[in-house]
């Protein structure tokens, strides 16, 4: 009975974490719905948003800048470790505005 009532304690156990590790990180936004919250003057701080690296420029002068959208920049004082093409999840730490382009920090 107690080799029963271990085995039906793992089973559930490892059934449990599979089922949590499965659901992954979802977005708050798409790139797309992203930029029209900012132009809309919606508060983004903390939320998570679905972003495609159409442009990785390594040597601005705001470090590491993920270029994306119409005016969108990631920036990072670290390498981000993507390529152009990749599709990543960010969470925005901040949001400025320079010169018409977002300036946003991030984590992933």
């Amino acid at each position: 009975m107690k080799k029963i009532m271990l085995v039906l304690t793992l089973v559930v156990g490892i059934g449990m974490a599979l089922v949590g590790c499965s659901a992954g990180m979802t977005a708050d936004y798409t790139t797309t719905e992203f930029e029209a919250a900012l132009n809309s003057g919606e508060d983004v701080t903390g939320k998570t948003v679905e972003i495609e690296v159409t442009k990785l420029d390594p040597n601005s002068k705001l470090g590491y800048n993920i270029q994306t959208g119409e005016h969108l920049n990631f920036v990072s004082a670290e390498h981000p470790g993507v390529e152009e093409g990749d599709i990543i999840i960010v969470k925005v730490e901040r949001v400025g505005n320079l010169f018409g382009s977002f300036l946003i920090t991030y984590t992933k």
